[in-house]
């Protein structure tokens, strides 16, 4: 289950077919990043090196050239080196990119400053990420000053500077089929890892370790890293949207909430599920549960070619506000809370987001100021939450401290939508038998 080398020169080309004639496009890879002294991070490619290329190696530089006679897609690389291989691991060189990546031509990224201001010449259009790499910026410019330089002997520099973002993003805002069943796999893994969380879960029990039973299955499964920093968040620390600390006790009578997802062969899933400590919500949690509950499956049913990108937030917002009526937590006429962003005090973010190579995925959510429609191909999170803060003292205390949040990972279909990360149970009888199993 891979994205072919096929897919990936197609994506190329339709690129450089949106791309001005007499242009040149330039996208960087990633560069390893020093987490102390003498060791490094996990490297990650850049999402949009990686969703042209394949090419999981750092400081590299696709250059694009539609039209080009001798080559419209060339690469530049780290040289092959038996002795850095040998320490550090196989390098593809610019043989390899060829070869295996399907590239035109490559050169070894030393070569660079040499190289790109004369395949920049003449061009009137420069397509790059602009302001998204300062590193990169000044290299850009310092070969079109480069070129600058020479127009006395009739050099022409580049007239033009576009930001690659506005079409390569909305290209990968829409799946293809092998995008779709890498997802699917990545958020079947997380099912998983969620599932066992639940299954470990017990007071006296800390939140890292239930974090260590999320991660270890997604490592099971060949997902190596989290698509981002899991959340575990236990008792008021649920009430924090972006807790990933995950270091308290799990205490009996609380809940914990686990907003996890595993990155898989390029993708990233992303799943929150909330479940009681001891296996069994109490008369407060399953009141408010089933309210988040009934909220994202209201939203999930929005989710269809044709409506817009804030009618599943909208469905939201009316279910979370007329349940908060019911229950006390809020007084007044529905239509004028939700005028007034009352509910804003117990559910303050949005109801998703795109999702795909990053977690948080790129794509306009606006097409000329209005809401853009869903369409197949799309993917998004349907996340509706409660959060009673632990110090609201306008509810009773029964409510205060209690933190929800169910996430599901949707992809829209010709005829609707798909749920990608199903495998995991979010009915509150469900959790229940599966924590008591």
């Amino acid at each position: 289950m891979t994205i072919s080398k096929s897919e990936y020169a197609r994506r190329r080309k339709r690129l450089m077919d949106m791309m001005a004639s007499n242009s040149i496009a330039l996208i960087p890879a990633a560069s390893e990043c020093t987490r102390s002294r003498d060791t490094q991070y996990p490297f990650r490619q850049d999402s949009d090196f990686l969703y042209l290329t394949g090419f999981a190696e750092p400081d590299g530089v696709l250059v694009l050239i539609p039209g080009r006679r001798h080559g419209q897609v060339l690469l530049f690389c780290r040289d092959r080196d038996p002795t850095m291989e040998q320490w550090h691991g196989y390098r593809a060189g610019p043989d390899g990119a060829v070869s295996t990546f399907g590239m035109d031509d490559a050169f070894p990224i030393d070569d660079i400053d040499d190289i790109v201001p004369g395949l920049a010449e003449g061009k009137q259009h420069i397509y790059y990420a602009m302001g998204h790499n300062d590193t990169f910026d000044r290299s850009v410019m310092a070969w079109v000053n480069q070129i600058r330089s020479q127009v006395r002997t009739g050099a022409k520099p580049p007239g033009d500077f576009t930001d690659l973002a506005f079409l390569l993003h909305e290209q990968r805002l829409f799946k293809s089929a092998a995008e779709l069943r890498i997802m699917a796999k990545a958020g079947d893994i997380s099912s998983q890892a969620h599932c066992q969380a639940m299954r470990e879960c017990r007071p006296g029990r800390y939140e890292y370790q239930l974090e260590g039973a999320i991660a270890r299955t997604f490592a099971e499964h060949g997902a190596r890293f989290p698509a981002y920093n899991s959340i575990v968040g236990s008792g008021a620390n649920a009430c924090v949207l972006h807790y990933d600390e995950n270091r308290d006790r799990l205490t009996d009578g609380d809940l914990v909430l686990i907003d996890a997802g595993c990155e898989y062969k390029g993708y990233a899933a992303d799943i929150t599920r909330t479940f009681p400590v001891n296996g069994k919500f109490s008369t407060e949690q399953r009141a408010l549960y089933d309210l988040v509950l009934n909220a994202q499956l209201a939203a999930i049913k929005k989710v269809r070619p044709g409506n817009t990108w804030n009618q599943p937030h909208d469905a939201t917002v009316r279910v979370i506000t007329r349940g908060l009526i019911a229950l006390g937590l809020l007084k007044g006429n529905e239509k004028q809370l939700i005028k007034d962003g009352a509910y804003r005090d117990f559910y303050m973010h949005r109801a998703g987001h795109w999702l795909g190579m990053d977690v948080h995925d790129v794509g306009d959510y606006r097409i000329d100021g209005k809401w853009r429609q869903l369409e197949p191909g799309m993917v998004l999170t349907i996340e509706p939450g409660i959060y009673v803060s632990p110090t609201n003292t306008k509810v009773p205390k029964k409510w205060r401290g209690i933190g929800i949040r169910i996430e599901d990972d949707v992809a829209v279909t010709a005829s609707g939508c798909q749920v990608l990360t199903a495998g995991v149970p979010k009915v509150a009888d469900d959790i229940e038998a599966l924590m008591a199993s």
